[in-house]
């Protein structure tokens, strides 16, 4: 078990706070880390470095940041089943959607060394002496708060996009599931990140009011309960910062009268239960549509929901390929529960 530290400045740094929180592995139960409960000074510390980091690394060409992007990307797919190894013990998923985890949070770092191609600033001239401009400037220091459910993909949406365009990035990712990014810290450190362009700062609901409050945060992304994304779009729209706060989704899914009823039945399990069902893609309710006779509608609901639960049969608790995981902790459990 270790003490984790925040990630300051390129430097994992012990913060002054004494308070921490056990990251504890869901399969088991034991603590595996300790998390610490940074202060708002902490995050102060922060966001100073990155200020400092800031000049330099925007003054580089977006092609060079997107090099040293892309030497991430070939990092973490290098690093891709130690990385998976680390979501299977702080989050459950089992090793296979752990590793997807991993490739679906890569697959936006790849993108991101596209941005050179794609992100051009455009030049029109409008009318005879008048000429429109687009101009794409970084904007300094930002935040990201992310959830437990995606330890990589999540902060992955976001980070290397911020990155590439000059932005210098403090993450404040869940108390719960704070191994998977602090290696992936390590990666970037590795593939030519600077010092303070990146950094992690632990803790709770003090750091992430810090991050939305402080003036020189210029902008934030949240993605979590609906509840919280309220929270924080309506605290950084009071001082006017730029906001991106994805609340949880609900989805429905429809049974139409030609549907395939196996394929349908198997896709319908995968939904509720691939990732323990802790993921706004696990869809909770489901519409049987009749096409206009009684018997066919009740044909299809009989014979539909008979193979949903024959296809639950086989599903077993573990963490290897095809198991269902355990929720991430005993508030989850008692939620399910009931």
């Amino acid at each position: 078990m270790s003490v984790l530290a925040n990630f300051i400045n390129g430097s994992f740094i012990i913060p002054t706070t004494q308070s921490t929180v056990d990251v504890i592995n869901p399969a088991t139960g034991k603590c595996i880390a300790k998390v610490p409960l940074s202060t708002v000074n902490d995050l102060v510390i922060a966001v100073e470095a990155g200020k400092i980091a800031f000049d330099s690394w925007s003054s580089l060409t977006l092609k060079a940041r997107a090099a040293i992007i892309f030497k991430l990307h070939s990092l973490i797919d290098k690093y891709s089943q130690e990385l998976a190894e680390i979501i299977v013990k702080e989050n459950g998923k089992n090793i296979t959607e752990a590793l997807a985890d991993i490739a679906k949070g890569n697959e936006t770092v790849e993108w991101a060394t596209g941005l050179p191609q794609i992100a051009v600033q455009r030049q029109l001239e409008v009318s005879r002496g008048v000429t429109c401009q687009e101009l794409r400037m970084p904007l300094g220091v930002v935040g990201a708060i992310v959830p437990f459910n995606f330890p990589a993909m999540v902060p992955l949406w976001t980070i290397p996009i911020a990155l590439t365009m000059g932005n210098c990035v403090i993450l404040k990712p869940s108390e719960k599931v704070p191994l998977t990014m602090m290696r992936i810290a390590e990666l970037m450190i590795e593939a030519g990140i600077p010092p303070g362009v990146f950094q992690i700062v632990h803790g709770a609901v003090d750091v992430v009011n810090g991050l939305c409050d402080h003036p020189d945060v210029r902008a934030v992304t949240f993605v979590g309960s609906s509840k919280v994304a309220e929270l924080v779009s309506h605290r950084c729209h009071t001082v006017n910062k730029r906001v991106l706060a994805l609340g949880g989704a609900k989805n429905h899914l429809l049974a139409l009268p030609d549907c395939d009823v196996s394929m349908v039945s198997r896709d319908i399990v995968a939904s509720f239960a691939g990732c323990a069902g802790q993921r706004c893609m696990a869809a909770s309710v489901l519409i049987l549509v009749g096409d206009g006779t009684a018997e066919a509608k009740q044909y299809l609901i009989d014979t539909l929901l008979h193979q949903v639960i024959e296809a639950t049969k086989p599903l077993v608790a573990g963490q290897l390929a095809g198991q269902v995981g355990p929720l991430i902790d005993e508030i989850a459990k008692k939620r399910y529960d009931g």
